[in-house]
């Protein structure tokens, strides 16, 4: 690989005005953050203890023997092709790509995926200018480009897009097939531009189709307030460089007031760096475990509580929902094992893997790869999965009405003593 190194970062933002980034994993349509690298080489903010990952041609087969006949079915059938298909010549590329996506598909891992060399150029070019998007969180990283929550007050919120939301064409070409880390560029644009995306949504026959107007999307990391009942709320929107800081700046000035209980609301939060989600953890969590990250060899990094954290006895609640993803899911599943505090609300989206993506040889594209997984400190996989609450609170599809929150009155019931948490 080269040398300006793929640093792994569990995030999902996407760097709006940056030239020169690379689109993968997932990402956040209109949020400025830091991404996997930049052609400066300077690394993120905060990275992860992943090495450099060896480039293909330093993969060598412990027994070439083998593999050559283990592939020998393979050239046979590349000869019958070439020597018996009806429509001749046969491009040699064109066999070789297929074969590669052949390879990667069989792992049935939607994660795992291979880009062409013109699909991997196309998902390098800089981009120029400053750029903006929809406001919400996606995984770039399924079969189709993926609403994982919308912002607050952004345009994707004002259009109904929903968590679990697949993005199948923009403006009328189908995107069936494509790498969703190339959709993103297609939904990226100027403020104040359009893009029109066909959605399909489980339940719904067919897809339909919004039009949503680009804007620049402004977003605080943390909100916090005391509410009534003496009960002190801090809502966590990501998990950015900055957002350990300002949560324990955040909670300084909640404690002050001597609250009887803390809300934590991770709704709608579709993860940010890994660094930040143990900083956070932290808080709450006086010591152990937080995170287990486990690669295919077995090889385990275990992350644990840092420093004496501000709220590490206070009685707690964490609100979840389907928007509550990556490094949000590594916050509340933590708080969930060590029996800090209740869960409530509604299971969560469940994104716990991490990819990397390794060029090949001669410019020929590139495989990503699923190299990791994350784990809760009691050895819980969340990836595909998600979190289940302690207290589930459903909110119906029909939606509330303007001030309904029945998961928030079930945290402040259960902070005051008036319900029981189901653990």
């Amino acid at each position: 690989m080269k040398s300006n190194a793929w640093k792994i970062i569990l995030i999902l933002a996407l760097a709006i005005g940056l030239t020169g980034l690379a689109f993968t994993s997932g990402v956040a349509l209109g949020y400025v953050a830091p991404r996997f690298f930049t052609d400066s080489g300077e690394a993120p903010p905060l990275e992860l203890a992943f090495p450099q990952i060896a480039s293909g041609d330093d993969i060598a087969p412990d027994n070439k023997a083998d593999r050559q006949e283990l592939i020998a079915p393979f050239w046979e059938a590349w000869d019958i092709l070439q020597n018996q298909y009806v429509d001749q010549p046969l491009d040699d590329n064109t066999l070789m790509r297929g074969a590669i996506r052949g390879l990667v598909d069989s792992l049935e891992d939607p994660h795992t995926s291979y880009m062409d060399p013109d699909e991997y150029l196309q998902a390098n070019l800089p981009l120029n200018g400053e750029y903006e998007g929809i406001g919400a969180w996606v995984d770039s990283e399924a079969e189709y480009l993926t609403i994982i929550a919308t912002m607050p007050g952004s345009p994707a919120e004002a259009a109904g897009l929903k968590s679990g939301d697949w993005v199948v064409a923009v403006d009328g070409e189908d995107v069936t097939g494509m790498d969703p880390s190339l959709v993103i560029r297609r939904v990226l644009g100027p403020a104040g531009t359009s893009v029109r995306l066909s959605i399909r949504r489980e339940g719904l026959p067919s897809p339909f189709e919004v039009e949503i107007i680009r804007q620049k999307i402004d977003l605080p990391s943390v909100e916090s307030e005391m509410l009534e009942d003496n009960i002190a709320y801090v809502r966590l929107l990501t998990f950015g460089a900055d957002t350990a800081g300002d949560l324990k700046r955040a909670l300084k000035e909640l404690l002050r007031e001597d609250p009887v209980g803390l809300i934590l609301d991770l709704r709608g939060n579709g993860g940010g760096f890994l660094n930040s989600a143990v900083d956070v953890a932290s808080e709450f969590i006086p010591e152990g475990v937080i995170l287990i990250e486990r690669l295919g060899d077995g090889e385990e990094k275990i992350y644990q509580a840092r420093s004496r954290g501000s709220a590490t006895e206070i009685e707690l609640v964490v609100l979840i929902n389907g928007g509550t993803a990556s490094a949000s899911e590594i916050v509340a599943g933590a708080i969930q094992d060590h029996a800090r505090g209740t869960v409530v609300g509604e299971t969560s989206f469940g994104k716990g893997s991490v990819q990397n993506w390794v060029e090949l040889a001669d410019n020929e594209g590139a495989i990503r790869v699923t190299i990791a997984r994350w784990y809760t400190p009691d050895d819980r996989l969340i990836h595909g999965i998600g979190l289940s609450p302690d207290v589930e609170v459903l909110i119906p599809e029909s939606g509330l009405d303007e001030g309904e929150d029945p998961q928030l009155d079930q945290a402040i019931e259960i902070l005051l003593g008036e319900a029981v948490p189901n653990r």
